[in-house]
């Protein structure tokens, strides 16, 4: 979490997100960085009214996004996907509703939506959607339950990547943050724009994610080859929430993080087998390490 000078803006550096330029965002350096220990998996940017704001939703390429205006703050989310995403808005209690709560947005596509100057909500991007037979629209990942494109006041079910706002909030300071407690489906970035204070800079990660997920927690679609396609990475905190009588001998491990080294272990598995695949990636390291690499 990362708090800002009056006038000036903010960024956080996620542990689990990776901070990139990307195409569109613009680049400012960035300034303190401290880690939201009590969620790990978003990061909290904190701006004095600053209303120059840009999103990023990645997937090959970015939705772009960012807010303006003196009193007023103004949204632009732009589709640097190859593919149509489907926005979707949802205003906090006792906050005005934007002027739409779900929109489509095409390849290269771009939208700006006004805000209150005292707006907080989130967004989020619906991909993979469609209408049935009967009419009723649904999507994949995001999908919030409307069987319409419009939301109306329903949030994202998860797996979801979520960019929050909060305008005007304490201080007056305007927060903002690109979450993965929901576990996500879209590469998000935030940019902010403008503004009178420097040490501003962009925050998400404009990388595809989805296909490095753990295979317990992926979210796979059919393709029309009769493939697979990874569309979207569970939370393993919502997965791993019931009890396991095994918990207290199996060794930890942490399925919240991007790495190298292959597919987690199976709890189910022998004993022996468990620990040798556990055990590789070591050798492997202490192998390279003799080898000088």
């Amino acid at each position: 979490m990362e708090r800002m000078n009056p006038g000036g803006s903010s960024v956080a550096l996620p542990g689990q997100h990776i901070i990139l330029r990307g195409s569109l965002p613009i680049l400012i350096p960035p300034t303190t960085v401290l880690q939201n220990s009590s969620s790990p998996n978003s990061c909290i940017h904190h701006l004095p009214h600053y209303r120059n704001m840009a999103i990023v939703f990645f997937v090959l390429s970015p939705l772009f996004f960012s807010f303006s205006g003196a009193l007023a703050a103004t949204f632009t989310l732009a589709n640097n996907c190859e593919y149509t995403v489907w926005p979707g808005v949802l205003s906090s209690a006792g906050t005005a509703a934007l002027p739409t709560t779900g929109f489509a947005l095409q390849k290269g596509e771009t939208r700006s939506l006004d805000a209150p100057a005292t707006w907080s909500g989130r967004f989020w991007g619906r991909t993979h959607c469609a209408a049935d037979s009967s009419g009723k629209f649904s999507c994949a990942t995001g999908d919030c339950g409307s069987g319409s494109v419009e939301c109306s006041g329903s949030g994202a079910a998860p797996p979801a990547t979520l960019a929050e706002f909060t305008l005007d909030g304490s201080g007056g300071m305007d927060f903002y943050d690109v979450s993965l407690v929901d576990g996500y489906n879209l590469p998000v970035l935030v940019v902010p724009q403008g503004g009178s204070g420097g040490g501003c800079s962009s925050t998400g990660c404009p990388v595809d994610l989805n296909g490095v997920c753990p295979s317990d927690l992926k979210v796979v679609l059919s393709t029309s080859d009769g493939g697979s396609e990874s569309v979207a990475c569970k939370s393993a905190q919502k997965k791993s929430s019931d009890s396991n009588s095994d918990a207290a001998s199996m060794p930890l491990s942490n399925d919240t993080m991007v790495y190298v080294g292959g597919e987690k272990v199976s709890h189910a598995a022998p004993t022996l087998p468990r620990m040798a695949a556990m055990l590789l990636p070591i050798s492997l390291a202490v192998l390279a390490l003799r080898l000088g690499f």
